[in-house]
């Protein structure tokens, strides 16, 4: 069953990182997607940059929606493990699958340079989550404390038992409801 899905997201790359070596760490999303290069890498929707690599700012920035299948997960996991050895700091991406029958799903894929460094970003991911929903109803003093659990369950966690997969990347669910604008 085919479906569309968004990627969206940006990452610093480290200082040196080549344009090829970007390249052949996307390789498994690029196989899936049946193109050669980033270039080649066009959204379904004109709009959208694809995804682009700026050498002088060390960035590779994502806003990529096609139509994938069940498989593409596997891939584009598989793409920003290798991937991570190349960033120069963790940082998020959002995949939003866009069901036939209207059930939308979202999931964060965190990519880094290590897996302490992954932990850290999604440390930070739920701190911020928790406390804009909690915001809505307490006070600042009632969402400090119950940030400060977060931050404690997260302290009591080696950085490797969160990561779903290998040094550099892991994936997190997005409750539902929660859509990325651009």
């Amino acid at each position: 069953m085919r479906m569309e899905v968004h990627v969206h997201g940006m990452v610093t790359l480290r200082s040196g990182a080549t344009l090829s070596e970007i390249e052949t760490a996307l390789r498994p999303w690029l196989n899936y997607v049946d193109v050669e290069s980033l270039a080649e890498a066009k959204s379904v929707h004109m709009d959208e940059p694809g995804i682009t690599y700026d050498s002088v700012k060390q960035v590779l920035e994502v806003c990529w929606t096609g139509d994938v299948g069940k498989n593409f997960q596997k891939s584009i996991e598989e793409a920003f493990q290798l991937l991570g050895p190349y960033t120069g700091e963790a940082a998020e991406f959002e995949l939003s699958y866009y069901h036939d029958d209207g059930e939308d799903e979202f999931t964060l894929l965190f990519v880094g340079p290590s897996a302490e460094a992954v932990f850290e970003a999604q440390r930070r991911r739920m701190t911020e989550d928790v406390a804009n929903l909690l915001s809505r109803q307490f006070t600042d003093a009632e969402v400090r404390q119950v940030v400060g659990l977060v931050n404690h369950l997260f302290d009591q966690r080696n950085p490797g038992e969160t990561a779903s997969h290998a040094e550099g990347s892991s994936t997190m669910a997005v409750p539902p409801g929660r859509k990325h604008l651009h």
